[in-house]
């Protein structure tokens, strides 16, 4: 033994029982510690691979969710395009009830114009032919110099009538 001749490493009782403690101190730990030590590293090697597993979960469950909300937000969005449609679609009809009710309550009032026109037309023109026979009475009594009988007078007022009415509708 070349370390032993150099008389670096003396090979004597001291040698065997330090290499003994040393083996002793070797085995202690790996008997007692090191256990320990893997037991302790197993449980967190499995604590964060359930919380990595978890997490994963957790991420797929929240896409899941995620694209739920997304689909409902969808629905949401049509039905409420629906309800907007509907609604324009009320509003035009309304419109166009309103237009119609409008075109008839304007129709129904020009009527109801003409109607009091012709009946005002009328009656001024019953008013203005007993002006005009109580004029021909009063013109024919001045020329004749005499009063009609009841014939005469009927007659004298009906030529003038048709006169003034022949008038009026070439005029």
């Amino acid at each position: 033994m070349y370390l032993a001749e150099a008389s670096i490493i003396t090979i004597n009782g001291t040698f065997f029982i330090e290499a003994a403690a040393f083996l002793v101190m070797l085995a202690l730990p790996y008997r007692w510690v090191y256990p320990i030590i893997n037991e302790m590293t197993e449980r967190r090697q499995r604590a964060i691979a359930e919380a990595l597993e978890t997490a994963e979960k957790q991420h797929r469950k929240a896409k899941e969710e995620l694209k739920k909300a997304e689909e409902r937000l969808d629905d949401a969005r049509k039905q409420a395009q629906e309800v907007i449609a509907g609604a324009s679609r009320s509003a035009e009809q309304v419109r166009e009830e309103l237009r119609a009710k409008g075109e008839e309550e304007a129709k129904r009032l020009v009527e109801s114009a003409r109607r009091d026109i012709d009946s005002a037309r009328r009656q001024a023109l019953e008013s203005i032919r007993q002006e005009v026979a109580g004029l021909v009475v009063s013109a024919t009594e001045k020329v004749i110099g005499e009063s009609l009988d009841g014939d005469k007078h009927k007659k004298l007022i009906d030529e003038a009538i048709k006169e003034v009415a022949g008038a009026e509708r070439s005029g």
